[in-house]
């Protein structure tokens, strides 16, 4: 695997990144939004994540800019960020699928909203935040880049930190205690871990 071709791999796994959105996205509108903690705040950090999961690192990929910041590509670092894309499109996939019509790309609780204690959140409560991670972790593998490869974890990092405190308490305020058992038996993104 050469430089050149981990970054075409990269915008490949964008590209079906972007597929795996779009149906859950589309069959979540039809189900009502019942609270949303959608304000500037949520919006900031989003475009934090973007900026360092997509648009810093699709740039470089296209531009190679900046390519005073690139360090050698080693072949080994390219084939263990295919396979962290490779495990972040199934788990992303999963999570879509194990959410359903719950699904949102932001703090919002539907109408009929269920919790979802099943499937891969029988083992972490927020798979998809794990997704994300993987996919930073991928892109400092692929982009030998002291900018682009890191981005997504500073991008990603930001809007974990500062959402995820705001999103379990909506969630315990919506479920109460039967959210409060699943955190004492799961962990946050990382099985047994975290």
């Amino acid at each position: 695997m050469t430089a050149a071709t981990a970054r075409i791999i990269w915008l490949v796994f964008i590209v079906l990144y972007f597929i795996l959105r779009v149906n859950p996205q589309r069959l979540a509108r039809k189900t009502p939004v019942k609270f949303s903690a959608w304000d500037r705040r949520e919006f900031i950090l989003l475009g934090i994540s973007l900026t360092g999961l997509g648009i810093l690192p699709a740039v470089y990929c296209i531009t190679q800019f900046p390519q005073f910041a690139d360090y050698a590509f080693s072949p080994v670092q390219g084939y263990l960020g295919l396979a962290a894309c490779v495990a972040t499109l199934w788990m992303f996939h999963r999570t879509h699928r194990d959410l359903g019509l719950n699904w949102s790309k932001s703090l919002e609780l539907r109408e009929r909203h269920t919790l979802v204690t099943t499937g891969i959140y029988a083992y972490v409560r927020h798979p998809m935040y794990a997704s994300f991670w993987l996919m930073a972790v991928a892109q400092v593998l692929i982009l030998p880049n002291w900018i682009a490869g890191p981005a997504g974890l500073i991008g990603f990092g930001t809007l974990f930190f500062g959402r995820l405190h705001r999103e379990e308490t909506m969630m315990i305020e919506a479920f109460g205690d039967e959210y409060r058992a699943y955190m004492r038996r799961t962990a946050r993104v990382i099985p047994w871990i975290y």
